[in-house]
């Protein structure tokens, strides 16, 4: 069986105000989450308000690339 072809997919999300913030140096990290999503009913890339321990805030978290 292809797995490669499975609905569901594992995906990253990745704070974006932490990643344009990182030239500072003055944050301590990227905050970073773990979901899933269906690959058919969503084909653009996600984006979803999060919390991010870094920023001490909810902030927008997008969909990177693995």
């Amino acid at each position: 069986m292809a797995k490669s072809k499975d609905v569901r997919v594992t995906i990253i999300l990745e704070c974006i105000s932490c990643v344009r913030n990182s030239v500072n140096k003055d944050s301590r990290g990227i905050s970073r989450y773990i979901t899933q999503k269906n690959r058919h009913k969503t084909p653009s890339r996600l984006e979803l308000k999060k919390f991010c321990p870094f920023c001490s805030k909810h902030t927008t978290h997008g969909e990177i690339k693995k």
